[in-house]
């Protein structure tokens, strides 16, 4: 009996058969494991400093707030803004604020004290406050040390590639397997195969996902590895988000190359779908650097689903509850692509 076995299921010897195919194809086992790296290597180190920019203080919403910000803005080193005590926390993480000062007397700041930003910004606004009051004050400041995980930006940005990389792998992996088949007259011999239409196209999306987990574990790795990357929330919760993103991604690359005939073709329909989720859906920055009438539209892509549940598990340690809403829409989007798929693939 041959390895393929004349009573295996069309699903288990078709996946199998793609599996082989995919190993045997250097540009997409670069794609797969060398090219995130380098990404996350270069972008970490490209953005350790940012320059001499304003430092970035958040004043609690409370009485005497407006005094410390008009020091602050006088300072000319230092920009204040107000925010509600449930927000700081979350400026701090994003490093959308080095230090939270707390009205009173005397003032409390709020910072981490394992970010040097931190610990500079905090002399700055010492400064300024007396600099406010014409002389040294005669208070100290209380101190409240908080810890911020996931607040460098090599931090915010691994989720982001993790995410592009499994939506690329997904749809160009799928879609140049569909359609190199299709031109070289391999689909139409599957025609004359006992197998469904469901079976073939379930075959294509099963074998991206027997890589899924060793593209996590390269990615993640290597970013814990070199960069001490972590992930706050449960590695089943990561590992869901992460299959329930690559189904997604599997229906939209099966069905861009449902009719596409070559490889150009199906590269700009790909191109297309692709790259306005590269710019929008806050791989490299947060989507919010968009206008607010934009807004809508970008949280419908489901690049942009999947990169704020994996930062909801590894920054915020959400449960899958806590992401149910990204995870929901992702599971809209491969329903009804895959159903789409289905009906619209042609053999030739």
């Amino acid at each position: 009996m041959s390895d393929g076995g004349p009573f295996r299921h069309p699903l288990a010897a078709l996946t199998l058969a793609r599996f082989r195919l995919t190993i045997r194809e250097p540009e997409m086992v670069f794609w797969i494991f060398v090219f995130p790296i380098l990404m996350a290597l270069a972008l970490g180190i490209a953005f350790q400093s940012r320059g001499e920019e304003p430092m970035p203080v958040a004043v609690r919403d409370a009485p005497g707030a407006a005094p410390i910000l008009a020091a602050l803005a006088r300072a000319g080193d230092l920009e204040g803004v107000v925010t509600p005590e449930g927000d700081e926390l979350a400026l701090l993480r994003d490093g959308r604020a080095h230090l939270v000062v707390v009205p009173g007397s005397p003032p409390t700041y709020r910072y981490d004290p394992v970010r040097p930003e931190s610990r500079l910004t905090r002399l700055l606004v010492d400064r300024a406050l007396a600099g406010a009051a014409g002389h040294a004050p005669a208070w100290t400041a209380r101190t409240e040390e908080v810890a911020t995980p996931g607040s460098r930006y090599i931090d915010w940005l691994v989720p982001g590639l993790l995410g592009m990389n499994i939506m690329g792998t997904g749809m160009w992996g799928l879609g140049f397997g569909i359609v190199m088949a299709r031109s070289r007259k391999l689909l139409k011999r599957m025609v004359a195969t006992p197998m469904r239409r469901s079976h073939f196209l379930a075959s294509l999306v099963v074998s991206r996902l027997a890589f899924l987990g060793f593209e996590m574990l390269a990615l993640l790795g290597f970013a814990g590895w070199v960069f001490g990357v972590g992930n706050e929330g449960g590695p089943a919760a990561l590992v869901v988000v992460a299959l329930v993103g690559a189904l997604a991604f599997g229906g939209i690359g099966l069905l861009t190359a449902s009719r596409a005939r070559t490889i150009e073709g199906v590269s700009g329909i790909m191109n297309v779908v692709m790259v306005p989720m590269w710019i929008c859906s806050g791989v490299f920055f947060a989507v919010t650097n968009f206008p607010e009438a934009a807004q809508p539209f970008i949280r419908a892509l489901p690049l942009t689903a999947l990169i704020d549940a994996l930062r909801g598990v590894m920054l915020n340690g959400h449960a899958l509850a806590g992401v149910g809403v990204e995870l929901g829409l992702l599971a809209g989007w491969g329903v009804v692509t895959f159903t789409l798929a289905l009906r619209v693939f042609r053999w030739q």
